[in-house]
């Protein structure tokens, strides 16, 4: 028998709870296999006695994992890692864990983001990693959900980066420098981000009153394929003499493959990019492009999700998830034509 004013252990706990001391070591510990019931009384019966509950205990008693996931398209590149940096600062700063999984364009992604849920406090989504409904579905559980660089869905919380806006000036620009055959290097169905910039590229030859721009020359966010798509480009009869890449990654692809015809840059054919990453300012001539917060996207989908985990819900109760844009700005430098590097 314990005397009376001892500190309380896992028996006081026990005989308060009226189980043995097996299954209180088991809710403790945090065996899944014990039932919600058994679990809500031992953890009702520490509270009681004054147990000091563990890390395990203590998880349980707040279902929370100290956790949050993080599902991307891909892992690779300059524009994710920034965005992961913003998301783990955040999440660490308050003692919470980052996990993180790419898709990488694989079948069973669905089922990758539920079993993902049932380890974490919630989730951010990027782009189209997985479909509306199963948004929707997350939503319904009441797991706590923001979209990252994709259209709102079910109740969920959207963050984006502005593209439509900016898009159509820089292509204005392009116009300005006396440019009439603009190509644009990327792929509009691979992110709802690529299809607004080629949406705004489009608005901005209609503005002109140049009707609609040719087809994009599609490919994927990353240099080699940018080299790919703009050599094809760039070898068409009559060439184009600017290209618009949806990315910096692809632009870097489309210096290789002016270099490789023997064009110069810009006095042959003008190049902008899109993310303004590290490199695009020591690029020779250096990049114009559209500076993107990559590391605020990041630092916003982490801190409304980790609001919208205190307040235990996914979204607006009303259906209608909040939307955060952020800004974006053009980076004016040598590659469209321009002396002067300027921002703005």
């Amino acid at each position: 028998m314990e005397e009376r004013g001892s500190r309380p252990t896992m028996y006081t706990v026990a005989s308060h709870a009226g189980v043995s001391i097996a299954t209180v070591s088991r809710v403790l510990g945090g065996d899944p296999r014990v039932r919600e019931r058994t679990v809500e009384r031992v953890l009702e019966s520490a509270r009681a006695v004054g147990y000091r509950l563990n890390g395990a205990a203590r998880a349980l008693a707040t279902r929370r994992h100290g956790s949050i996931g993080v599902v991307f398209p891909n892992l690779s590149g300059p524009y994710y890692a920034g965005v992961i940096l913003g998301l783990e600062e955040t999440a660490n700063a308050v003692g919470c864990s980052v996990l993180i999984a790419g898709t990488h364009g694989r079948g069973g992604s669905e089922d990758l983001v539920r079993e993902l849920a049932t380890k974490v406090d919630g989730l951010v989504l990027f782009g189209r990693t997985v479909p509306d409904g199963l948004v929707a579905e997350l939503a319904g559980r009441r797991v706590p959900v923001v979209l990252l660089a994709r259209p709102q869905a079910a109740s969920a919380i959207t963050v984006r980066a502005e593209n439509r806006r900016s898009a159509g000036a820089l292509t204005a620009h392009l116009l300005g420098h006396g440019h009439e055959r603009i190509a644009f290097i990327g792929d509009p169905g691979s992110s709802p981000d690529a299809d607004e910039r080629w949406t705004g590229y489009r608005d901005a030859h209609l503005a002109a009153g140049m009707g609609a721009p040719a087809e994009p020359d599609v490919c994927a966010f990353r240099e080699v394929d940018g080299h790919r798509a703009a050599r094809l480009a760039l070898r068409r009869l009559p060439a184009p003499t600017a290209l618009l890449c949806a990315s910096d990654e692809i632009a870097m692809g489309a210096y290789a493959a002016a270099a490789e015809l023997r064009l110069s840059v810009p006095g042959d054919v003008a190049i902008t990019g899109w993310d303004d990453i590290p490199v695009a300012r020591f690029l020779s001539p250096p990049l114009t492009t559209v500076r993107q917060p990559l590391t605020e996207l990041g630092t916003r989908a982490a801190t409304l999700l980790l609001a919208a985990i205190d307040e235990g819900g996914a979204g607006d109760e009303t259906g209608e998830g909040a939307v955060a844009t952020l800004a974006t700005e053009i980076v004016i430098r040598g590659s469209c034509g321009c002396e002067a590097e300027t921002e703005g």
